[in-house]
């Protein structure tokens, strides 16, 4: 296991991202955990409320990030210092994508609907890093052989196919699917052969004078939703914290 790690981590330069990675993770359900216990009143944990006004904790984490990631640009892969700015710039980045719905929205969303956001992204940015830690490149790079290296247009020929690919994916509505794409080639081409989400601007462009396309995408939609909403919500949840309840004919924030 030693030499596996050694070979496979510390050799090609990827320990600080394995460090940075790790730290996220760990720091978002720390965080998780806390402001659970918070919310129910449980344990010594307050809200930080100097002069009455909450701060919350998207701004030591804006701080962290920028110190390691600064510190990290500055220091390259090897030895202890870019490890420990990995470390850091790994719980600053866990601390702001744990509000990422926060600062999307301007609104303290956090405990509503809206708040699951942060959970996906960050459940998402851990499955990237995830892949490219495991080494997977940007646009397929990684699946080319020496000679088409070399070769230089069909390297370019190759990112530009699966760049073009990932740009559909994400015009079709899928998001997740484009972002993964990125990495992974393969599922940026099934999302860009699959019909687009309705609303999307692919459907918006592509579908207006096609019906029948139209009313699939929609069945196709609805019954991806009512397979899968489900056990996303139960995940999401378990992880993050089921939101509150919304008041009857309350309008949810914008």
């Amino acid at each position: 296991m030693g030499h596996w790690f050694h070979q496979n981590v510390v050799e090609p330069g990827k320990l600080p991202m394995l460090l940075a990675l790790f730290s996220f993770v760990v720091c978002f359900l720390l965080t998780r955990t806390i402001t659970r216990l918070i919310r129910a009143g449980r344990g010594p944990f307050r809200n930080v409320t100097p002069g009455g006004m909450h701060i919350h904790h998207v701004v030591p984490g804006v701080i962290l990030t920028v110190i390691g990631g600064f510190g990290a640009v500055s220091t390259g892969t090897r030895g202890p210092t870019p490890a420990v700015f990995a470390v850091v710039f790994g719980v600053g980045a866990g601390l702001v994508l744990d509000e990422f719905a926060l600062i999307l929205h301007l609104d303290d969303v956090y405990w509503t609907e809206q708040g699951r956001q942060s959970v996906e992204v960050v459940v998402l940015a851990a499955a990237l890093a995830g892949l490219a830690l495991g080494g997977f490149a940007p646009l397929g790079v990684d699946s080319l052989s020496v000679e088409q290296r070399q070769d230089r247009v069909t390297a370019i020929v190759t990112i530009v196919v699966n760049c073009l690919f990932a740009i559909v994916t994400f015009l079709k509505g899928k998001p997740r699917m484009g972002l993964i794409g990125v990495l992974v080639p393969l599922v940026a081409l099934i999302g860009a052969v699959r019909l687009g989400r309705p609303g999307s601007p692919w459907a918006k462009r592509f579908y207006r004078a096609r019906p029948r396309a139209r009313a699939r995408a929609t069945l196709r939609a609805y019954h991806h939703d009512a397979r899968w909403a489900g056990p996303r919500r139960t995940f999401q949840n378990w992880l993050g914290g089921a939101p509150d309840p919304s008041p009857p004919g309350a309008v949810p924030p914008r």
